[in-house]
């Protein structure tokens, strides 16, 4: 975390629970942490693109909900990190709990019949998101939501082994790739944390285009927004394998990774 000491900007004193290790205001007067809030493009560009080409593709709506759900959770993270207020801190962190739980429910809904609904699950999600948002409202304490969250990623991580050990063993490469990306922005995410003070003094004593590539936090935000988007692909790709619509993966001209089904894309 940072120094209690950072600087003021544009959205006044800080109000989060939560202050990174990015120095408050130093590119900017308007954004808090601007590296931390520009990674997050990750998180809004590409999943919007998914979101169109599934309506267009009449894709079930679980996959449509995922890929808004990950670019809200990017819309929230930029203005989190831009203004470091405690509302905006909320807009980041509970939707990362309530697309955790759109993905848990596409993840084991996989196997069902085509836009079958499993209210039993659905309802359980609903209800850990309540809980889990009517606590966090009253302790405010961030341990508490990312024990919530890892609990959620704990579930996804399982339900992806299992389908790549047990069912479909060929899309270990797309399922481990994610799992991977994700856990590497994690590893960044600690760093971050616990390194901080080191992490400070280093970018005053190199250039600045070096000290860039020292905030870990941003480093989160790219590994942890691509391995989302993967693991969408890897829930997608798992589901239209079962609908036997033999998907295979591609990379578009724009770079953009896509579900292709007798050359039909369903997802970007």
């Amino acid at each position: 975390m940072a120094p209690a000491a950072d600087r003021e900007g544009y959205w006044g004193p800080t109000t989060s629970t939560l202050d990174w290790c990015e120095e408050n205001y130093s590119v900017t007067w308007y954004i808090a942490e601007f590296w931390n809030t520009v990674s997050n493009l990750i998180m809004i560009i590409p999943p919007m693109f998914g979101t169109i080409q599934s309506v267009r593709d009449g894709l079930e709506k679980r996959y449509i909900a995922s890929y808004l759900a990950l670019t809200v959770v990017g819309m929230g993270s930029w203005c989190f990190h831009m203004t470091l207020k405690y509302e905006m801190q909320l807009l980041d962190e509970l939707p990362m709990i309530y697309s955790c739980c759109i993905f848990v429910y596409c993840m084991f809904e996989c196997f069902k019949i085509k836009n079958s609904v499993n209210y039993h699950l659905l309802f359980t999600l609903v209800l850990f998101s309540l809980i889990v948002t009517t606590v966090y409202l009253k302790v405010k304490e961030p341990i508490f939501h990312q024990v919530m969250y890892g609990m959620l990623v704990f579930t996804l991580v399982l339900r992806s082994i299992y389908i790549v050990t047990w069912v479909y063993p060929w899309l270990r490469g797309l399922g481990y790739t994610s799992l991977g990306i994700f856990l590497l922005g994690f590893l960044f995410w600690n760093i971050d944390n616990i390194f901080c003070d080191s992490l400070r003094n280093f970018r005053k004593k190199v250039p600045p285009i070096i000290g860039i590539t020292t905030q870990f936090h941003a480093w989160w935000h790219i590994l942890t927004g691509l391995g989302s988007y993967l693991h969408i692909l890897f829930s997608l790709y798992t589901r239209t394998l079962y609908l036997r619509y033999r998907p295979k993966v591609k990379v578009s001209p724009l770079l953009r990774s896509c579900v292709c089904v007798g050359g039909v894309v369903l997802g970007v």
